[in-house]
């Protein structure tokens, strides 16, 4: 008998080690790893560019920029009631899954991705609508879902971001371009990203984060940060000083001035409530 109480909170242990071992494997941000197919293969010199419009027209009308919040909303129900326009968003995928992304100039790219990854995303949702969270599908959210092939080539979201996006363009500010339809994130851009303006919105969108509460709250005794900042240190050259330094490119001047003197320790927050327009 006493053998047997004794094994009790041993395999009560066992057990809540390897659950949490399992959370945590599940929650970790993905490494920045490319995918070979898709390589660093561009032609510079084809002056193509991708439609962009329909998605262009969907944000127009679904996208609430003007949000007391200042967190862009998405009026999911208001799309989903729409055949037409729903049907519209399923056309607009349906056409850069006909294309070969390899085949047009980097920047061109850079864009088709990004618009990609987040009209996937509206589209996830919409097919789980309603709900209260993007984490509420399937195991933890979507991600690894495979939602959509090109060039024969199976992709989930997480192939997107960390299979192409990140190790191709090696660009921090991706992580403020691909949405994850939550109040923690990023804002979706008002404009479809193109080869002409995603310099442009990406800055931006690297402004309006750092300088919103979900991005930065910083106080004479406490400083907190998006858990993007945390998830994806390695993008913002791995320590804590690094992920100041980046911040203060952008911070506006009070903001500044709270990181330049702060010294504490740093606390990270993420709201995964869905961004629905209300």
């Amino acid at each position: 008998m006493m053998l047997q109480k004794k094994s009790v909170p041993t395999i009560v242990g066992f057990w809540t080690t390897i659950l949490l071992l399992w959370t945590s494997m599940l929650c970790a941000a993905p490494d920045a790893k490319l995918i070979p197919f898709w390589s660093n293969a561009s032609n510079e010199s084809n002056s193509t560019t991708i439609d962009h419009t329909t998605w262009q027209t969907i944000l127009d009308h679904y996208l609430d920029a003007n949000h007391p919040s200042n967190i862009n909303r998405f009026n999911y129900a208001g799309l989903k009631a729409n055949a037409t326009d729903t049907q519209k968003l399923v056309n607009y995928l349906a056409s850069l899954k006909k294309l070969d992304p390899r085949r047009y100039s980097k920047v061109e790219q850079k864009a088709y991705w990004i618009n990609l990854y987040n009209a996937l995303t509206v589209q996830v949702v919409l097919d789980n609508f309603p709900l209260k969270s993007i984490k509420k599908i399937g195991w933890f959210g979507p991600w690894n879902k495979n939602l959509i092939e090109i060039r024969g080539q199976s992709l989930s979201l997480n192939n997107i971001e960390h299979g192409i996006l990140r190790p191709i363009w090696n660009d921090n500010r991706i992580h403020y371009a691909v949405n994850c339809a939550s109040i923690g994130c990023p804002n979706l851009a008002t404009k479809a990203y193109t080869a002409a303006n995603t310099e442009k919105l990406l800055e931006k969108a690297a402004k309006d984060y750092v300088n919103h509460p979900r991005g930065v709250q910083c106080g004479n005794r406490k400083l907190q940060l998006s858990s993007i900042y945390d998830w994806y240190k390695v993008d913002f050259a791995s320590t804590n000083n690094d992920v100041i330094k980046h911040l203060l490119k952008y911070a506006k001047p009070n903001l500044a001035k709270c990181l330049h003197r702060y010294q504490g320790s740093i606390d990270y927050e993420y709201n995964w409530n869905i961004n629905l327009s209300i």
